[in-house]
């Protein structure tokens, strides 16, 4: 029994590895029989399609053309019918051009012409369908000089300064004392442009040189054919996979246009020697070549479906532990969503807390700034007190007018608190989102008006070097004013033990904005710690480390940097660096 078992087993291996060739043979001939199919069927629906496209595209040129010729030759009789009018005849004759112009508006009404102009022997316009254009004097334009020297109806096609063409007939009027005027009648051929603007086809008219006078493209009027086609930008990845895509599905392109291929068709219009040309996409075809193709592959892609599904079937037990894998691979996932939310929210936090200790750092330097201000704030008030006993003095002396005075002084000293209270107010607000455009030299004059009772208590000699022109950068005021009271009250306190103390300011502007602020104090002897919170070598009670680190924290979050070295002649120099504004475009360092 073990015998003929093993003999099964023996000859089962041979079945399966005969049964595995059969399948892998079975599946190559498939997609064999695919590709063919999907090759042939290309190549038959494209030709098929391509020549279907061009005849339509034929049809509409016959008729594009057909409509142009029309146009002209119903416009080309109206300039001899009206050199022939006798009212206008006699509106020349007798200079009287009060109904001229209604009758030529009557005329412009039954024709259907753009507009019609009447102009006397001089080339000044008498009388036109356009009120605005009366007056206007044509002598050199050509459709006038012509009409003067020709016996019939000239034609016209003269080219505006926005790029569009003026196409008009016109004639002499004459009598048997001589020439008497001309007749001008403007033909619109541009709604011609706006009919072929609602189809996909690019169509273009050229005259007998060769320059394009009509256009879907308005860009290409003025231009010849081969350098309109070269008007169009850069060909990139996109364009060149369209390209790709249309060698596959379309026979060999005319043209491209946009890196698009396209089928170019010419028709001659019987009028002076003009072409009419069109550039057809092959989207068209290719959208219909490509929809039998889907269809086709998707009947295969189902048949090779059904196959490896009936393969896939002795696969179930390894797809049952790649689930379990895979749930245990979402409860992971799941786990580290919920850290990530969880360090989300910490730094959520985190950035609150670095906001308000941003703002406790300012209000601390207010409160360093309470001493000199109430100094600055005592004596308008003790000059007020001495304005107003003059002024009861004055009054009870029936003087008013020396009162009103002391008043107005009174007033003057009164607008000086005030500038200060508001100065220290708009230092402690909080600083906004949003950012905007912010002089940096205003921003340095403010800061230095708040630490302006301070730097005079000190005796402090302050040098300014500015820019002529603003320096502008994108932030929050609030917020860099902040920074620039940190470097002073800095550079202020570096100077405690200096007998004349010096704080120079230099503000440039170059591929960054760079505010410099360099004190003669001691210097700066460690680098390291420099702007991390909670350093500081000042005394107990003179501060707790946060000036630099906060100042250095807000100069990152506006894109700058904010550095520090010791100067060349001692002392130290800080260094503020925000990227620039340049024409309200923020230049990167």
């Amino acid at each position: 029994m073990t015998a003929a078992h093993d003999a099964s087993i023996t000859s089962e291996k041979p079945r399966s590895r005969t049964t595995s060739w059969r399948v892998r043979l079975a599946l190559l001939l498939l997609m064999t029989v695919a590709a063919v199919t999907v090759w042939v069927t290309n190549r038959a629906l494209t030709h098929r399609f391509t020549e279907s496209t061009r005849n339509r595209a034929e049809l509409r040129l016959a008729l594009y053309s057909g409509n142009l010729v029309s146009e002209l030759g119903r416009h080309a009789i109206v300039p001899q019918l009206l050199a022939r009018d006798q009212a206008l005849i006699s509106a020349l004759q007798s200079n009287d051009f009060s109904l001229s112009t209604q009758r030529l508006i009557s005329f412009v009404e039954e024709i259907g012409a753009a507009s019609i102009m009447l102009m006397a022997q001089d080339g000044r316009t008498v009388a036109a369908t356009d009120r605005n254009r009366l007056g206007e004097t044509h002598r050199n334009a050509a459709y006038f000089v012509d009409a003067l020297r020709a016996r019939t109806t000239v034609f016209s096609a003269i080219r505006r300064e926005v790029g569009s063409y003026r196409f008009t007939y016109s004639r002499r009027i004459v009598d048997t004392s001589g020439i008497l005027g001309v007749i001008v009648v403007e033909v619109d051929l541009q709604k011609f442009e706006r009919a072929w603007a609602g189809i996909s086809d690019a169509v273009m008219v050229s005259d007998s040189t060769g320059t394009i006078i009509l256009a879907t493209e308005s860009r290409w009027r003025g231009l010849s054919e081969s350098d309109a086609l070269q008007l169009q930008t850069p060909e990139g990845a996109i364009q060149r996979a369209i390209r790709a895509t249309a060698d596959w599905t379309a026979l060999p392109a005319d043209a491209y246009l946009q890196g698009e291929a396209v089928m170019r068709l010419e028709s001659r219009i019987p009028f002076q020697g003009w072409r009419l040309t069109s550039f057809t996409t092959y989207a068209s075809i290719r959208e219909r070549v490509n929809t039998v193709l889907a269809l086709e592959i998707m009947g295969f892609a189902i048949l090779l479906a059904l196959a490896f599904y009936a393969l896939s079937r002795r696969t179930a037990l390894r797809m049952a532990l790649f689930q379990r894998e895979s749930a245990e691979l979402r409860v992971l996932n799941a786990r580290l969503q919920r850290e990530i939310a969880e360090r989300e929210r910490m730094q959520e936090t985190l950035a609150v807390a670095e906001q308000s200790l941003a703002q406790s750092s300012k209000l601390a330097a207010l409160g360093e700034m309470s001493a000199a201000v109430s100094h600055e704030l005592n004596q308008p008030l003790a000059a007020m007190k001495t304005y107003l006993a003059g002024a009861r003095l004055l009054l009870n002396r029936n003087r008013p007018e020396e009162a009103l005075a002391s008043f107005g002084r009174i007033d003057d000293l009164i607008e000086r608190m005030g500038a200060i209270t508001r100065q220290l107010k708009s230092y402690a607000r909080k600083g906004g989102d949003a950012f905007s455009p912010v002089n940096m030299g205003d921003a340095l004059a403010s800061s230095l008006s708040m630490m302006e009772p301070q730097l005079r208590q000190r005796h402090v000699k302050i040098a300014r070097i500015l820019p002529e022109q603003p320096v502008y950068v994108m932030g929050d005021r609030m917020r860099i004013e902040q920074v620039m009271v940190n470097l002073l009250r800095n550079a202020l306190d570096a100077t405690k033990s200096v007998e004349h103390p010096e704080v120079e300011i230099l503000l440039a502007a170059g591929e960054t904005a760079t505010l410099s602020v360099r004190d003669n104090g001691m210097g700066i002897k460690e680098f390291g710690s420099l702007f991390e919170p909670f350093y500081t070598t000042k005394q107990p009670g003179d501060g707790v480390g946060l000036g630099l680190a906060i100042s250095s924290g807000i100069v990152n979050d506006l894109g700058g940097r904010l550095t520090a070295r010791n100067g060349q002649s001692g002392g130290a120099v800080f260094e503020m660096q925000l990227p620039i504004l340049v024409d309200g475009i923020e230049a990167a360092e």
